[in-house]
Order: C-alpha cells, then sequence, then structure tokens
C-alpha cells in the first residue's frame, strides 16, 4: 500500500513538472526554401555510397537500396534562389526502401541572420517522395532551439532535371526557461525536477 501511495506521489510531481515546462513552452513557425541542386552549376548534393542493394523499381535507373547523399543546401526566405538567405541545410539522405522512393533524411538546418543567427534545428525522419507532403521530426536543435521537438512539413515547391525546391514549414516547441543562473558563472543551467 506504501509503495502504491508513493508511485501516485512520483507521478503527481512528475505530472505537475510537466505541466509547469509546458506551460512556459513557446512554439516557433518558420516556413523556409531549400535548394536542393543536383548537378552543375552550384551542385550541393553528392553520392556518397552507392547503393549495394537492388534497383528501386519505382526510381529512375541507377536508384540502387542503400544509396547515400550528402547535401549542404541553401536555405532562403522566399522560392527564388536569389531570395534572402535563411541559412544551411546540411545532412544525408539514404534510399530505405527496396519498392518505394523513400528516402530517411537526417538534417541540421543552420539559421543565419535574425533572432535565431547561429541557432540550428536537428530534423530526422522518413521523405516518401512519392506522397504531396511529408512529414519530418524536430528532434532538437541549439541555441534558441535547444531542446525542440515538433515537425517539419515538406513539399515539393518546383523541380527540374538538376535541383529540386522544397518549402519547409516548420512548427517547434521549445520548453519554457526554468533554468537559474550558476553562482560562479553566471551560465544559465536548466532545474531538474526533484522526485
Amino acid at each position: 500500500m506504501a509503495r502504491h501511495r508513493l508511485l501516485l506521489a512520483a507521478a503527481v510531481v512528475l505530472a505537475l513538472a510537466a505541466a509547469s515546462i509546458a506551460d512556459d513552452a513557446r512554439q516557433i513557425l518558420l516556413r523556409m526554401y531549400m535548394h536542393n541542386v543536383f548537378g552543375p552549376p552550384g551542385q550541393r548534393v553528392v553520392l556518397i555510397v552507392k547503393g549495394a542493394g537492388p534497383m528501386n523499381p519505382s526510381m529512375p535507373p541507377e536508384h540502387y537500396f542503400g544509396e547515400t547523399y550528402a547535401f549542404d543546401d541553401s536555405l532562403t526566405q522566399n522560392r527564388s534562389s536569389s531570395s534572402k538567405q535563411a541559412g544551411r541545410a546540411q545532412g544525408t539522405a539514404m534510399l530505405a526502401s527496396m519498392r518505394h522512393p523513400v528516402y530517411l533524411v537526417n538534417m541540421v538546418m543552420l539559421l543565419t541572420g535574425g533572432e535565431y543567427d547561429g541557432s540550428t534545428i536537428v530534423v530526422e525522419g522518413r521523405h516518401d517522395a512519392s506522397k504531396k507532403e511529408r512529414e519530418l521530426a524536430v528532434v532538437g536543435g541549439t541555441g534558441e532551439f535547444r531542446l525542440a521537438s515538433g515537425y517539419v512539413n515538406c513539399t515539393t515547391a518546383r523541380e527540374e532535371k538538376k535541383f529540386t525546391v522544397y518549402e519547409l514549414n516548420v512548427n517547434a516547441t521549445i520548453p519554457g526557461d526554468d533554468s537559474e543562473p550558476e553562482p560562479d558563472t553566471g551560465r544559465r543551467r536548466r532545474r531538474i525536477p526533484r522526485l
């Protein structure tokens, strides 16, 4: 019986701590465009691993299961590549399906300029190119996006032979600032709820 009360008390404390953090959380909505360039001029995507698996029947010839690309794409505020820069999208994409145009994407979005200058958003997920809209997970970040969670809706804004422009709509939730200054350095550290 005492054990049940202790578990109940712990659950209540955790629920209250989570509610407190949720109350202070802030939501950040961003829209930007990622310019994925496959060939010259300005190539930003390179094949780093030739897939060793079977050819994927849903893709153009010479695309094999396991092929992996590295990218360093520009992020802009509008669809045009000449519009104001918002940052860089850097990461990898691996053909993760033997039958469908599905990539596993791991990406860090480095934001430049404005209030988020130098902050990053870490994104990961399943990118199914056959879908009109794809959803990827926000799994973290740095700077203003430390401990971020949420999602990125991705749609194809423009597609040509050597490049694709993706519209990225970021919906990130940042935990509230329940930090306190360290006595020696003045840096802030997050309080950990105690049971």
